[in-house]
């Protein structure tokens, strides 16, 4: 998907919709300068407004991610490859997802460390060596939620048994015995209990 030529796209059509971008603007309830970053190539629609763009401009969500009005013997190739585009892009999203959730944690335990061994050999009122440990407690507390959120969310965890991806209940994911990014959990398919590995598709 080029963004310059998505944007060329809905200008196009907003133009022969007899639109401008404020008119249109205010059908998403988005701002002028949001239309105007998107028919620049500069950003692409959320999700969330990709219909409402599409029944505005009357074009179908396909013609929008492919930039072009599409004939009815283009239409399945491109969205084939639309939906190749898509899932690529969402792997992607997922691994650095992944990736961000090790360095939090790794950050979200190093105040914990330092302000302990402070608390411990430095010379300090009883109160504020107290104080200390509460903050960084505090401090891991709040990115391992964070971790666990974004181990939870991206990609799937895949039962051993029937091959059912998921994603898990926050709970789940909170409790469950693991190791690395395998986790004893059950599947909510078939019911039965295994070591079930994170999985980016």
């Amino acid at each position: 998907m080029d963004l310059k030529i998505t944007g060329q796209f809905i200008k196009e059509q907003r133009k022969a919709k007899n639109l401008t971008q404020i008119q249109l603007a205010e059908k998403l309830n988005v701002s002028e300068k949001t239309i105007s970053k998107w028919e620049c190539g500069n950003g692409f629609p959320d999700t969330s407004l990709m219909l409402p763009l599409c029944e505005a401009l009357d074009v179908s969500a396909n013609e929008l991610l492919s930039g072009k009005r599409l004939g009815e013997n283009e239409y399945k190739t491109e969205a084939e490859k639309n939906l190749l585009l898509l899932k690529t892009a969402h792997q992607r999203l997922t691994k650095f997802l992944l990736m961000i959730e090790i360095v939090l944690g790794i950050i979200s335990l190093i105040p914990l460390f330092v302000l302990t061994i402070v608390a411990s050999y430095v010379e300090l009122a009883d109160g504020l060596r107290i104080v200390l440990i509460v903050v960084g407690f505090v401090i891991t507390v709040v990115g391992v939620y964070f971790c666990i959120l974004i181990e939870k969310d991206a990609g799937f965890y895949e039962c051993k048994h029937c091959h059912h991806k998921y994603v898990p209940t926050f709970s789940q994911v909170l409790w469950a015995t693991h190791m690395g990014r395998t986790r004893y959990m059950k599947c909510p398919k078939c019911n039965k209990k295994s070591w079930q590995k994170k999985v980016v598709e």
